[in-house]
């Protein structure tokens, strides 16, 4: 593991890295030591580690909750190289939409592709931060809507370290054998007008996953426009289980 840059305001400490290959942001409380809760968080797709929607949540569990947090490029966004096969199914893909056809089974079978090479390469993160001193080997939490969820499911299905998540913007058909086998607490997030997952798909992901204790969060409005009020959930969500 490699630290590229380092940075800090309001009292969270960004330092960028990079793992083999792997392109990360990790945010931690200024002087921290000792270990501490850690989330992992998935980006949605074409956006990147240090998107607005990432960064803004890492920062309040750091400063709010005093959290570590890590988030890593996806293959084929943000800092890594172009993947000609991701590309190339992705332009297929567009122009099968505009043909006319759903894009949900298109986007699950994508997401199902890029889960395959992203577990493994997430639990390896997993294993390298919490190897630092300023972070340990606490309790993980996992937050990821959207792509971050259609990779998210298996992940957290694969990652026994991982005792809460917070999901959404997914559905079933990308994930519905990883869901059965989550039995962490799960925040699922649903926008119940989403134009890209169709609402039956996503209330039957969050029916099939396993926890015992799960919350379905429904509100209107499409795939992009989650409440900022649920941010403040989320927090709640994680310091119960995580703090």
């Amino acid at each position: 593991m490699r630290f590229n840059s380092e940075t800090s305001s309001d009292g969270v400490r960004e330092q960028l890295f990079a793992l083999d290959e792997i392109p990360g942001a990790l945010w931690t409380p200024v002087g921290a030591t000792g270990t501490r809760p850690l989330i992992l968080m998935g980006h949605g797709g074409g956006r990147h580690k240090k998107a607005p929607g990432v960064a803004v949540r890492a920062r309040r569990f750091v400063a709010e909750c005093g959290f570590a947090v890590v988030a890593v490029d996806v293959p084929g966004h943000g800092d890594r190289p172009k993947d000609e096969e991701y590309d190339r199914i992705a332009t297929e893909n567009r122009a099968r939409v505009e043909a006319g056809e759903e894009p949900a089974p298109l986007i699950a079978d994508f997401q199902a592709l890029v889960a395959r090479r992203t577990v493994p390469e997430w639990r390896a993160v997993l294993d390298a931060v919490q190897r630092l001193e300023h972070v340990g080997a606490g309790p993980v939490g996992y937050w990821g809507v959207s792509l971050g969820c259609g990779l998210g499911v298996p992940f957290v299905a694969a990652e026994p370290r991982v005792r809460a998540a917070v999901l959404g913007l997914g559905g079933v058909l990308a994930s519905a054998e990883a869901a059965a086998r989550i039995t962490v607490p799960v925040e699922f997030l649903l926008q119940w007008d989403d134009e890209r997952v169709p609402r039956a798909q996503g209330l039957a992901l969050f029916d099939l996953l396993a926890s015992t204790e799960k919350t379905l969060h429904a509100n209107p409005g499409k795939h992009a426009e989650i409440p900022s009020f649920e941010l403040d959930s989320t927090l709640r969500f994680f310091a119960r289980h995580l703090g």
